[in-house]
């Protein structure tokens, strides 16, 4: 390799360094918004959780058991995510197609779980017409779970990626990223479950 080639070459790879610290950096930018999005549907939620207009409770409405099984699903994808990550680094194509797959399984176990529940509540005749604590229990929780289904689709984007182009630096920034959403919205999930869930039915 010529000089000159050498000199391409690593003006080349600072680029490619400098676009994914950019990306990263918008990236954590965008996981801030949704912090006050979220933090905003907790705080109508916590507003609104006792204004009932004669309808249900929580502690009438909400099987905790039901809900610790949804929840472990979610939890238990953060650690398949985090293999994948491993597998990234190590440069596994086919594990990190293998660990993203099954994280992809359990998140949608747990959107399919929560679909269930919706379901029910509105056949039932408490959708979130019914009062502003199921208007603010719908918004929240299926916030939520939009995210995790946009979540699922990106993560299905990421393994055909992976499948077909291998890992590139483009692919392992959009990884990267992809874990740190997955990751907040376990976080996410765990507020949603604790000042929902567990202070609902006490």
């Amino acid at each position: 390799m010529s000089a000159t080639s050498a000199v391409l070459h690593d003006d080349h790879a600072e680029h490619g360094h400098d676009a994914t610290e950019n990306s990263l950096f918008g990236f954590w930018v965008y996981l801030m918004t949704d912090c006050i999005l979220f933090a905003s549907l907790f705080a109508t939620y916590a507003v609104l959780r006792h204004n009932y207009a004669g309808g249900p409770t929580g502690t009438e409405l909400f099987d905790l058991r039901y809900v610790f099984v949804e929840t472990m699903f979610l939890l238990f994808s953060s650690f398949t995510n985090g293999f994948a990550m491993i597998s990234l680094h190590k440069k596994d194509r086919m594990a990190t197609i293998k660990w993203l797959f099954i994280t992809a399984l359990l998140g949608l176990g747990f959107v399919g779980m929560e679909v269930n529940e919706f379901t029910k509540l509105v056949t039932e005749g408490n959708g979130p017409d019914r009062s502003g604590f199921l208007s603010a229990f719908f918004s929240l929780v299926g916030t939520h779970g939009t995210h995790v289904s946009i979540g699922l689709i990106w993560m299905a984007v990421m393994m055909g990626q992976l499948y077909f182009k291998g890992i590139t630096t483009a692919t392992t920034s959009r990884i990267l990223r992809l874990s740190l959403f997955w990751h907040f919205l376990d976080i996410i999930w765990v507020g949603v479950f604790t000042v929902v869930y567990l202070f609902g039915v006490i």
